[in-house]
């Protein structure tokens, strides 16, 4: 791990992640799909995961969406070892997550179970050969957008990531909202538009989750995505569960 933030600063983080309400968040996540995970972090932590972007030594690799036909602004994928800050809320926010995963599985009758800790699931990713880290920040500019995709980067996903605002919306930007999207069988899709704060996350499903029907459970399709900026600038911090290949 590199150390960027103040131990005590990265003790604050971590810690934070035990005392948010997991009770409401997996009621959310359950009912929706999504939810908010309040104050994760605060004002200066932010910044100092927003500063990281220009240090390319700790990056892996910089994608520009345009070129890709993927949206417009750009996206770094951090390196190994991961910052201390980072590695550390990937570690502790997993734990909680994990339960409802397996739930979401054995209701669509996918017979894979995720384990309790993070780092057994990714040596599950490693073993498969997915080894390269997935965390990465985000940086928008004015016009910039996000079209609606999905991370899977391999066989191994795990079905829940997070997506932290590290920018104050109206004082650092306008526009720029995180938007789902929930196909449903037989049904027009359905749009999401989750308002977030600097500091606040959301945890969302990455492809598929349960819904229950009058028919019994059916599984509906996930995208996600963030609409144009109107002014300003945006950077946001991603924390995807599995690795790549």
């Amino acid at each position: 791990m590199i150390t960027l933030a103040s131990e005590v600063m990265v003790q604050d983080a971590v810690g934070r992640v035990d005392s948010l309400d997991w009770q409401r968040i997996s009621e959310d996540l359950e009912a929706q799909g999504s939810a908010v995970l309040k104050d994760l972090l605060s004002e200066e932590e932010c910044r100092v995961l927003a500063e990281m972007y220009p240090k390319d030594s700790l990056f892996r690799s910089r994608v520009v969406m345009g070129r890709h036909g993927f949206g417009q602004g750009e996206y770094k994928y951090f390196n190994y070892p991961l910052p201390e800050m980072i590695e550390g809320l990937r570690t502790a926010i997993y734990p909680w997550l994990a339960p409802v995963a397996n739930r979401w599985n054995a209701a669509m009758g996918v017979g894979v179970r995720y384990p309790d800790q993070h780092s057994e699931f990714i040596k599950r990713c490693h073993d498969a050969g997915q080894q390269r880290p997935t965390p990465l920040l985000l940086e928008y500019g004015e016009g910039d957008y996000n079209c609606l995709h999905q991370d899977l980067y391999g066989e191994h996903v795990f079905p829940i990531q997070v997506a932290t605002l590290l920018s104050e919306p109206v004082r650092d930007f306008s526009g720029g909202e995180f938007v789902l999207t929930e196909q449903r069988p037989r049904m027009q899709s359905r749009p999401e538009v989750v308002p977030l704060r600097q500091g606040d996350a959301v945890a969302f499903a990455v492809h598929h989750r349960p819904v229950q029907g009058t028919r019994g459970v059916y599984r509906v399709n996930l995208r996600h995505g963030v609409s144009r900026l109107r002014s300003g600038r945006r950077h946001t911090l991603g924390i995807i569960f599995h690795d790549a290949q």
